[in-house]
């Protein structure tokens, strides 16, 4: 451990690693750039660094991506990343009430938090981790994407029946495009562009953002509705969101665990860690009422394992070469670049100083992103009081920019369509968080639900005993979920 904190600190790679964490922060507040799409930009430019050089560079650029992304989610309801987008349902809401500095350093504390944990549960788990990952299957895929999309009427803000209405839509809007089994075209009348589904960023940005800036375009109102918040958004702001994070430790640590442990698993992603991470911090909650109309602990739970999950991700491509998540297919191909070769090699006398610089790397880009990012915040959380009449071109523009990133001209049509669908769904009082949240997870269902009755049949409960747990956990919170919401209903009634 103390050999690979040494390399991480022989010159030049400190200036690499704060380079990595700059672009990493800034790429975040892009939206729709992504980290992935940065991370392949600069692969070309490590084929000439040593090993501690790159993985200081790449890791610590790709480490923080998220927790910038957070920031846009905060201040206009736009993910930088696709795992911000639990982000917003919170995050934004406390804008709105002249909190977004105080969101804002919730964001970056607790995913400084969470990378840490992340970071730390990588140290000492690769040995023992391998087993359970070896583990898990088509049936365990399954039964942890059931369970995130189970938490759909905990998204639903106290309308179960419409938030699993909305979710089912969700999963509708998931099947257009070919069927994974038998490579069949569904769903897109013809159009081309469909054949590769509906992307997930012009979705988000179309209901959120877009919607979101129609309105405000057709009130007239900032983000803020709080005026006199211009003069307050100062670093008393910025300390009351730190010692929340710190207050709520307990929460922070549970959420980073549910999103090490999700990231740890290939295929599942950081979009179901932070869903999951947020249900269980509704679940858990004094106040889950509160949650979807601004809630902090609705921010940190997301921030916390989407950041953690880096971690988890980092565990099967270190232990045997698996990448946990796209973003790491392109980090294997970097180790495999600088002749470094995950599996058991990295776990050697001679390898583990390399293992052991890449947790320091994202342990300290963690640190330090969260640092620098924090001189902004008193800064940008002023953004919500600007007047619609500057706000609305300039996010409107940001909002296309992200779309657009893909270079389809069809993504910002359909970034438009949706928006026009969240400004209606926002009028009419629907939930539009379920939506998100069943087209992630709709198509993850359908690959692994065909594979596991292929392989194991409708009986295959019987034969995985780690799914069957995942099983029951399912079946425990849904009947959680129930019990409080008859507690509260019986509550009203005798008030």
């Amino acid at each position: 451990m103390i050999e690979g904190l040494r390399l991480i600190f022989i010159w030049p790679t400190p200036l690499a690693l704060i380079g990595g964490v700059v672009i990493g922060l800034l790429v975040g507040i892009l939206p729709g750039i992504g980290g992935i799409g940065t991370l392949a930009l600069m692969l070309p430019f490590v084929y000439k660094m040593s090993p501690p050089l790159a993985i200081a560079f790449l890791l610590g650029m790709h480490a923080v991506c998220n927790t910038s992304g957070g920031l846009t989610s905060v201040l206009f309801a736009i993910p930088g990343e696709s795992a911000n987008a639990a982000t917003m349902l919170d995050g934004f809401p406390m804008a709105k009430k002249g909190q977004a500095a105080k969101a804002c350093s919730i964001v970056l504390t607790a995913s400084m938090v969470g990378g840490i944990v992340g970071a730390l549960v990588l140290a000492i788990s690769i040995p023992v981790m391998r087993a359970v990952i070896k583990a898990f299957g088509p049936p365990e895929f399954l039964m942890m994407v059931t369970m995130g999309i189970s938490f759909v009427g905990v998204l639903s803000g106290g309308k179960p029946f419409l938030g699993i209405a909305c979710g089912g839509l969700g999963i509708l809007i998931s099947l257009i495009g070919d069927d994974p089994v038998t490579g069949t075209i569904r769903y897109t009348f013809g159009w081309i562009y469909l054949w590769d589904g509906l992307q997930l960023v012009p979705l988000t940005v179309g209901l959120f953002a877009i919607g979101e800036l129609l309105e405000y375009g057709i009130e007239r109102t900032s983000i803020s509705h709080e005026r006199e918040s211009r003069f307050k958004m100062r670093w008393d702001q910025v300390w009351e969101g730190i010692s929340f994070v710190f207050r709520r430790i307990e929460l922070t640590i549970r959420c980073a665990l549910i999103g090490m442990f999700i990231g740890a698993v290939p295929g599942i992603g950081g979009v179901v860690a932070s869903f999951v991470s947020y249900g269980h911090a509704k679940q858990t909650s004094r106040l889950p009422e509160e949650f979807g109309h601004g809630n902090p602990e609705g921010v940190l739970a997301p921030e916390a394992a989407n950041n953690a999950k880096e971690g988890g991700a980092l565990i099967p491509t270190i232990g045997f070469g698996i990448p946990g998540s796209a973003a790491m297919a392109i980090i294997l191909a970097a180790f495999m670049i600088l002749g470094i070769k995950p599996g058991p090699e990295m776990l050697s006398a001679q390898g583990l100083p390399t293992t052991f610089a890449i947790v320091w790397t994202v342990a300290l880009a963690n640190v330090l992103g969260a640092f620098i990012a924090l001189s902004w915040v008193p800064l940008m959380a002023r953004v919500t009081n600007l007047r619609p009449g500057i706000l609305v071109p300039l996010v409107f523009v940001l909002a296309i920019l992200g779309v657009s990133s893909r270079g389809y001209p069809e993504d910002i049509l359909m970034a438009l369509l949706f928006g026009v669908v969240g400004y209606v769904m926002r009028m009419m009082d629907l939930p539009r968080a379920p939506v998100i949240l069943g087209f992630v997870l709709g198509r993850l269902f359908e690959i692994n639900l065909h594979l596991t009755l292929q392989i194991y049949g409708p009986s295959f409960l019987l034969k995985r005993p780690i799914a069957f747990v995942i099983m029951l956990i399912i079946v425990f919170t849904i009947f959680w979920e129930i019990r409080s919401r008859l507690k509260e209903r019986r509550t009203e009634g005798e008030a």
